[in-house]
């Protein structure tokens, strides 16, 4: 069991990292003294409910209430949270109750949301199940919902009570979700540790097969990478705005196919990292070294073009959905920058023309 310990500004807490910490989840809470009399327990349903019945099994309250949400960008709205909320006032929870969220990020993103708004805030616990959102949106308090302008549009900064990130989990994923988790660690080594990202490239294929030395490893480093960063910029005013790394172009990438099945967030965000090399490099940001390994990297992964996904009738709405991102605070794009594996530019804007010039001569072959 390894524990991290976060310090931001608005709340301290940790999380936990291992092997079957579900089944210690009584222990852990007493040992963090959380107590409650009532939790709704919000599961993703893509969990097998053998592990629900594991958490269930290992702690006391006066009442449990359970809501299963059918986890999918487009399932990521109010509706959803108004649903939850409904719940809790008609059992009278108090900001002295928890919900726990077991399930991935697009789970802990709505959880945490109306965590943070029923009552202005009650206690929450993230159990995150997929790779992904155990090194990524499970630290860092960022929660919120989709709208029709956009994802992540609506939302919140609100850290949890706790962390409980169990590898144990990540057995029933299928390799498409490891990759799609492992885009982020990938990102993380990118923008802060270049001798990290070197032990990915060398241990890749034990990391995807989910080998317990080697997955571990790269969770808890990818951990305190992103808690390096929280702690110094938990809103996003500066530093952490480098986590955006591919994202610009990941996001435009899932919001122009309206968050279809055939690219999921990870890989969209894979995507979005081959596409911030390629323009890193081509506008002499990026070294050719740097950028060479990177991109036999994503290859290794299988990202290699876009035309799979698009054609040039895309471009248009690509690049609307770039300008209205909601880090831009211009008519500009703002862009996270490669300079070197491990370093990052944070505040580059360039012309929504520019963008669309690079996309058009440099993706869309």
């Amino acid at each position: 069991m390894n524990i991290l310990r976060i310090n931001t500004k608005s709340k301290k807490y940790n999380i936990y990292i291992g092997h079957n910490l579900i089944a210690k989840f009584n222990k852990i809470i007493k040992k963090e003294k959380i107590s409650f009399k009532k939790s709704l327990v919000i599961v993703d349903k893509n969990v097998p409910k053998k592990f629900l019945k594991k958490i269930y099994s290992s702690f006391r309250c006066e009442r449990k209430l359970t809501f299963f949400f059918n986890s999918s960008e487009k399932n990521k709205n109010f509706n959803y949270v108004n649903s939850i909320l409904e719940i809790l006032f008609k059992n009278n929870f108090s900001r002295n109750d928890v919900i726990i969220c077991l399930g991935g990020g697009i789970s802990g993103d709505v959880a945490g949301f109306a965590a943070s708004i029923y009552k202005r805030g009650l206690k929450f616990i993230n159990i995150p199940s997929t790779l992904l959102s155990q090194v990524d949106s499970s630290i860092g308090g960022k929660t919120g919902v989709n709208n029709k302008f956009g994802k992540n549009l609506i939302g919140s900064f609100y850290q949890p009570d706790l962390v409980i990130s169990d590898t144990l989990l990540l057995q029933s994923l299928p390799r498409r979700e490891i990759i799609c988790g492992y885009a982020e660690i990938l990102k993380h080594s990118l923008i802060k540790n270049k001798k990290f990202f070197l032990f990915l490239d060398k241990n890749l294929k034990n990391i995807l097969n989910l080998k317990n030395k080697f997955i571990t490893k790269a969770i808890i480093e990818s951990c305190k990478i992103k808690k390096q960063i929280i702690e110094k910029d938990e809103k996003e005013t500066n530093l952490r705005k480098t986590l955006n790394l591919g994202h610009t172009f990941g996001h435009a990438y899932e919001a122009t196919l309206n968050y279809s099945k055939k690219l999921n967030h990870g890989e969209a965000v894979l995507y979005g990292i081959f596409s911030a090399a390629q323009f890193s490099n081509k506008f002499n940001f990026l070294n050719n070294n740097d950028y060479k390994l990177l991109i036999s990297h994503l290859s290794n992964l299988g990202i290699f073009d876009l035309n799979k996904f698009f054609s040039k009738k895309h471009l248009n709405r690509i690049i609307s959905f770039m300008v209205s991102d909601k880090k831009n605070n211009s008519k500009k794009i703002n862009l996270i920058i490669l300079k070197k594996i491990g370093k990052v530019n944070i505040s580059n804007q360039f012309y929504p023309e520019k963008v669309k010039k690079f996309i058009n001569s440099n993706l869309f072959k």
